[in-house]
């Protein structure tokens, strides 16, 4: 997709307000939605990769479990995940 987007300077106008109008043309044609849109799309997972995951986070559970109750590994040794206070 292509856009072509012009802001020539006008009369008495200083580089500043070339660059603030430039940017407000831009915006109000929302190249940059489109862009943010194409740039971090992601494919909807398919029902198999979902329950795969879903399968392997459970096992990758039950194994943490079974270590820290026969005490092979301490409860705290896995760091929690960013943003998660409990």
């Amino acid at each position: 997709m292509l856009f072509v987007l012009e802001a020539k300077k006008r009369d008495h106008e200083n580089s500043e307000g070339l660059v603030r109008r430039f940017t407000r043309i831009v915006q109000q044609s929302g190249v940059l939605l489109q862009a943010k849109k194409v740039r971090y799309h992601e494919p909807k997972k398919s029902k198999n990769r979902i329950r795969e995951e879903a399968q392997r986070k459970g096992e990758l559970q039950a194994e943490r479990e079974r270590l820290i109750k026969t005490g092979e590994i301490d409860e705290f040794s896995f760091p929690q995940k960013k943003g998660r206070h409990f």
